[in-house]
């Protein structure tokens, strides 16, 4: 279940974000400071353009989808992006579990809440469990491009995955 994060996940959020798997399958890779998470929170929180939720499992936060770059007008798009609390869920034996929910739970809010006609996000490209994961899901990729991000070489390869083309739980 998604619910919109509150104050009093951003603590949560912050130490999410910076366990070690989630730095790494991300653009930057760096530990986020307090100061730099309470600049995103306080830019991010009311912005229109961008929705923070928190996932619940078994009635426990234990992850953040983030949606931005939401575009109202025809067609309807918007970016996405989650992380879960990869330590807490390896150690209740729940992360393919939770995996699935996060990105069912996602892509369900992208196309009935938020009524998008398309949702994009990235992936690095060596993160092969994530992008079998997304095809899943009908994600389709479009050739990665190479960047340098916290000083190291990464490909981000894009997704987008199309109203049309959505599987229906």
């Amino acid at each position: 279940m998604l619910r919109d994060a509150t104050e009093d996940d951003v603590n949560l959020m912050l130490s999410w974000r910076n366990q070690e798997i989630n730095r790494q399958a991300s653009k930057t890779s760096h530990v986020i400071t307090a100061d730099e998470h309470e600049r995103w929170w306080a830019a991010t929180r009311d912005d229109p353009g961008r929705r923070v939720l928190t996932y619940l499992r078994e009635g426990r936060p234990c992850g953040v989808v983030t949606f931005f770059d939401l575009r109202w007008e025809c067609p309807r798009t918007g970016a996405w992006g989650f992380y879960l609390d990869a330590e807490g869920l390896a150690e209740r034996g729940a992360t393919l579990p939770a995996w699935l929910g996060v990105m069912g739970a996602a892509v369900d809010y992208a196309f009935d809440v938020l009524e998008l006609d398309r949702l994009d996000g990235e992936v690095l490209a060596h993160n092969t469990v994530v992008r079998r994961m997304n095809r899943r899901f009908r994600f389709v990729e479009s050739p990665g491009i190479r960047q340098v991000r916290d000083g190291r070489e990464i490909t981000v390869v894009p997704i987008s995955l199309d109203r049309a083309n959505r599987r229906r739980r």
